[in-house]
C-alpha cells in the first residue's frame, strides 16, 4: 500500500510539473525530435553486446547455451550450444533467442553474419533474427543450415532493412538431435553489417506457385511460403524465410476476399480474387487464387451421445490426442492439406489427393465397445467417372505399435451412387463388416485413399456405439423409477416394497443360473446362460386394475428374449424384447420397457401366478413392477 501511495504522489507531482511546463513554454510540436535508437550492429563479439539478454525456448534444454573461452573463431570467446540426445530429461532440443530490452536501428545493414562450426556434420533446423519473445514482427531465418567441423561464414540477408528501425530480436536458433544423438556447435563474431556483394534477387509467396483454393464466406486462408532470395558475395544464392510484415499484400477483388497486413485472406462473398504481394516495391512471384462458392454448407450435426463416442476430429465432441491429420508419407503421397474454419467449425481439406494418413497412436484407441466408424465427406466438384474412396482402419496389435507382426487392418471401398459431388455424404462403417480387422483394442490409424477424387473435405470423424455393443456386465445401475409408490405393485425393485414370498428360481428343470448381484450398489437379478426361467408368486396376483408392466433389462449377448405372464391353465402369452438391450436403450446400456398388459391376452390378469422368460445369453433385470 505504501509503495502505491508513494508512486501516486510522484505521478501527481510529475503531472503537475508537466502541466506547468506546457503552460509556460507552449513549444511548437513540430520542433520535437523523434526518439532515436542505437545503431549498434554487434550481437556477440567476445561477449554479449550492450543490453543483450538470452531466453531459452519452452521444452528446450535451458543449459544448452554457454560462453566458451577455449573454442572460438576470433578473439577470446564464442557462443557454445550443446544439443541434447533424443529422450534427454533436460530437454528435447536446444533453442533460444538473444534479444534486447530496447530496440536498435538496423536499417543501415543488409545482413546478419556469423561464423559457425560443429563437432560433426549436421543440419541446423532453424537460425535467424527477429524473435523478440513478443510479436516477432520482422523475423527472418534460414532452415537446414549445413555445418561441419570447419569454421564457415554464414549470411542471413535482411529481406527489407528499412523495416528494422527498432528491432529487439538479435539472434535465435533451434536445433534437435541428429539421428537421435546430440552434438555441439559454436557461433562467433555475430553482427549485423553492410556486406558488399549481397544483391536482392527475388521474392516469393506460396513458394513461388500460383495456388488455387476453393473457399467460402467466412473462411480465412493464410498466404504462406514467404521467401526472399539473395545473391551472396561468393556467387551462391540464399533463400530466407521472411515474416509477412516484410511484404505488402494486395487483393485483386476486395469485394470477394480481403487481405490483412499479415497475409490472412478473408473470403467475404462469392467470386474470384487473386492475392499477390510486393517486397521492397518489387513484385513477388506466386499468388493465392481464391475461388469462393459463397455460403458454406456445414456437415450434418452429429447426434450420437458424447458418452457413446470416441472422436478423432469433430467440434461436436472432445477429440482424443491425434499426432497428425496428414502425416505426408513421402515419397509416394501427393496429398496436401488446406484445412479451414467457418464460423468456429473446423474442416479438414485435402487437395491433390491420392492417400493420406491420420494417426492417433499415443495412446492408441480402444474401440472394442464401439460399433461403427463415422465420417462425413464433401467432394467440392462434380464427381469424376470411376471415383473411389477407401477407408483403411488399422489396429496396431497388442504391442500398441506399428509393425511387429500383430497389426491388422480392413479397407472399405465406396463408389457412386454412395459417393456424390457437391453434397455431404455421411459414411457409417460397422466394425462387424471389417473382417480383416482381427481386433480393435489398439487402433492407431485411419488411412484414406482415393482414385479420380482430386480433393474433398472431411468432418466428424469418430467411432461410436449404436447400442449394439455393451459390456458383458453393466457398470451402472438401472434407471431409478419415477412412478409414485401408491400406483405401483412391485415384484423386484429397491425403489418400492415388493410383494412377499416370490420365488425367483423355482425348479423347472432349466439350465439358467439365477443370482442376485449388486450393480453400483443396486440389487439386480441376473440370469446367466438363459434357456428358460420362471418366477413363482406366493399367491396369485390380481393386476387387472393396472395398465402396464415395467421392466428394466440389460444384455450384451442375447439374440432372443421373450417375457411371459402366466395364469392357470396354463395360459401364457409371450412379449418379444429387443436385444441386445443397448439398441434404443439409455447411455448405460439398460433398456426400459412399459408393456401394455393387453399385449398378454388371453392371460387372466386377475389371476397371474407366474412370469416366464426364455431365450439365450446373460440377462440382468431390475425394476419389475405393475403400474398405471
Amino acid at each position: 500500500m505504501n509503495k502505491y501511495i508513494f508512486n501516486t504522489k510522484i505521478l501527481k507531482t510529475f503531472l503537475a510539473a508537466s502541466l506547468l511546463l506546457v503552460l509556460g513554454c507552449q513549444r511548437d510540436i513540430n520542433e520535437l525530435q523523434p526518439a532515436t535508437y542505437s545503431k549498434n550492429g554487434e550481437v556477440f563479439i567476445d561477449d554479449f553486446s550492450s543490453g543483450l539478454n538470452y531466453a531459452a525456448f519452452g521444452g528446450s534444454d535451458v543449459q544448452a547455451f554457454d560462453v566458451d573461452t577455449q573454442v572460438k573463431y576470433a578473439g577470446t570467446k564464442s557462443m557454445k550450444f550443446a544439443v541434447p540426445d533424443a529422450g534427454s530429461s533436460a530437454g528435447a532440443y536446444a533453442g533460444g533467442t538473444f534479444f534486447t530490452s530496447v530496440g536498435r536501428d538496423l536499417s543501415g545493414y543488409n545482413a546478419l553474419t556469423f561464423w559457425i562450426k560443429a563437432t560433426q556434420p549436421a543440419s541446423i533446423d532453424i537460425i535467424g533474427f527477429g524473435n523478440d519473445l513478443g510479436e516477432n514482427k520482422y523475423q527472418a531465418s534460414i532452415s537446414g543450415l549445413a555445418v561441419n567441423t570447419n569454421w564457415k561464414k554464414v549470411y542471413i540477408p535482411i529481406p527489407d532493412p528499412s523495416k528494422l528501425k527498432a528491432e529487439r530480436g538479435m539472434f535465435f536458433y533451434s536445433e534437435g538431435p541428429e539421428n537421435g544423438h546430440g552434438y555441439t556447435f559454436w557461433v562467433d563474431e555475430v553482427k549485423f553489417e553492410n556486406v558488399p556483394g549481397i544483391a536482392h534477387a527475388s521474392a516469393a509467396i506460396m513458394s513461388g506457385q500460383n495456388k488455387t483454393v476453393t473457399s467460402f464466406i467466412g473462411v480465412t486462408n493464410q498466404v504462406d511460403g514467404l521467401l526472399s532470395t539473395f545473391n551472396l558475395p561468393n556467387g551462391s544464392q540464399q533463400s530466407v524465410n521472411a515474416s509477412p510484415y516484410y511484404f505488402n499484400f494486395t487483393s485483386s477483388n476486395p469485394s470477394v476476399a480481403t487481405v490483412s497486413p499479415t497475409g490472412l485472406a478473408n473470403t467475404v462473398a462469392a467470386g474470384t480474387s487473386t492475392i499477390t504481394a510486393t517486397l521492397g516495391g518489387n513484385a513477388a512471384t506466386g499468388s493465392l487464387i481464391i475461388n469462393s462458392q459463397g455460403n458454406f454448407v456445414a456437415a450434418p450435426t452429429p447426434t450420437q451421445p458424447a458418452n457413446k463416442v470416441i472422436s478423432i476430429f469433430s467440434d461436436a465432441y472432445t477429440n482424443v490426442p491425434v499426432e497428425y491429420y496428414n502425416g505426408y508419407w513421402a515419397p509416394y503421397q501427393t496429398t496436401q492439406s488446406a484445412d479451414f474454419q467457418v464460423n468456429g467449425n473446423h474442416v479438414l481439406n485435402y487437395t491433390n489427393f491420392n492417400f493420406v494418413g491420420i494417426q492417433f497412436s499415443q495412446p492408441t484407441v480402444d474401440a472394442s465397445l464401439m460399433s461403427h466408424l463415422h465420417l462425413d465427406i464433401y467432394v467440392p466438384n462434380t464427381l469424376q467417372a470411376g471415383a473411389q474412396f477407401k477407408v483403411n482402419v488399422v489396429d496396431f496389435g497388442n504391442n500398441g505399435a506399428y509393425g511387429g507382426g500383430d497389426d491388422s487392418n480392413h479397407v472399405t471401398t465406396f463408389t457412386a451412387p454412395t459417393l456424390q459431388g457437391q453434397n455431404w455424404v455421411s459414411l457409417n462403417i460397422p466394425f462387424s463388416a471389417m473382417t480383416g480387422l482381427t481386433a480393435r483394442k489398439h487402433l492407431g490409424q485411419i488411412i484414406l485413399e482415393g482414385a479420380n477424387l482430386p480433393s474433398f473435405y472431411a468432418d466428424n470423424i469418430y467411432f461410436y456405439n449404436d447400442g449394439s455393443i455393451i459390456p458383458a456386465t453393466p457398470t451402472a445401475a438401472a434407471p431409478t423409477p419415477t412412478a409414485a409408490a401408491s400406483t405401483v405393485k412391485s415384484i423386484f425393485s429397491d425403489a418400492y416394497t415388493n410383494v412377499a414370498g416370490t420365488d425367483f428360481n423355482p425348479g423347472w428343470g432349466q439350465a439358467t443360473q439365477v443370482s442376485q448381484v449388486s450393480i453400483a450398489g443396486n440389487n439386480t437379478l441376473k440370469y446367466a446362460g438363459l434357456n428358460y426361467q420362471g418366477t413363482q408368486f406366493a399367491s396369485p396376483l390380481n393386476v387387472s386394475s393396472y395398465g402396464f408392466i415395467h421392466i428394466d433389462y440389460y444384455t450384451a449377448n442375447s439374440t432372443s428374449l421373450k417375457f411371459y405372464l402366466i395364469s392357470p391353465g396354463p395360459v401364457e402369452t409371450p412379449y418379444v424384447l429387443s436385444v441386445p438391450s443397448g439398441i434404443g436403450g439409455n447411455a448405460n446400456g439398460w433398456k426400459s420397457v412399459d408393456i401394455p398388459l393387453s399385449a398378454f391376452a388371453p392371460v387372466n390378469l386377475s389371476n397371474v401366478i407366474q412370469f416366464k422368460v426364455d431365450g439365450n445369453g446373460d440377462i440382468f433385470f431390475d425394476n419389475i413392477y405393475f403400474h398405471n
